[in-house]
């Protein structure tokens, strides 16, 4: 009889530790994505980005009081990663400045560029930050018309080198171009 007891107890106490846990997990979620979606909020780039990616942008577009753009997503691969799949790719696993670029296919995704956008391109008359290619800040409106092929500012190379686009679910924070060697 001891034993059903201890029994009883043990399971009556993992329960309730249960139920404790719910209830701070759910009272720490917030409200509902629905309630969440109509009250105003803050930006979506006031806080940290959800994804980092690398790839292509194909069209920057004015609708509105935003941009819509195209982006055409690709793998930016460094070290042993670029070396296989270089390999698997072409026979061989020399990879010349350690950077190895998978396109996975040309589907275009579309995301929102408020103007707000943080955008910096390659340029040899931009600030030097840090070991990295000297950069240039510019406009969403600059980058649409770099991106038609106009020349609003002189680039150090093409933006076919790419961009690290920083985005929070579909809303662009930042994109920042990518130096090829």
């Amino acid at each position: 009889m001891k034993k059903q007891s201890l029994v009883f107890v043990a399971v009556a106490v993992i329960l309730a530790a249960a139920v404790l846990a719910s209830a701070r997990l759910f009272a720490a979620s917030g409200p509902s994505s629905a309630s969440a979606s109509s009250a105003a909020g803050p930006k979506p780039c006031g806080g940290a980005p959800d994804a980092a990616l690398y790839g292509h942008i194909k069209s920057l577009t004015p609708k509105g009081d935003h941009f819509q753009m195209r982006f055409d997503p690709a793998r930016f691969l460094s070290g042993a990663e670029a070396s296989r799949a270089k390999l698997e790719d072409t026979g061989t696993s020399d990879v010349p400045n350690d950077n190895y670029v998978v396109e996975d296919g040309h589907r275009l995704l579309t995301y929102l560029v408020p103007t707000t956008a943080h955008i910096t391109v390659l340029s040899r008359t931009g600030e030097l930050v840090g070991s990295g290619f000297p950069s240039t800040a510019i406009t969403v409106p600059q980058l649409a018309q770099l991106v038609k092929g106009e020349e609003p500012v002189e680039l150090a190379e093409s933006l076919e080198s790419g961009f690290w686009m920083h985005v929070n679910i579909d809303t662009v924070c930042s994109l920042k171009q990518q130096y090829l060697p």
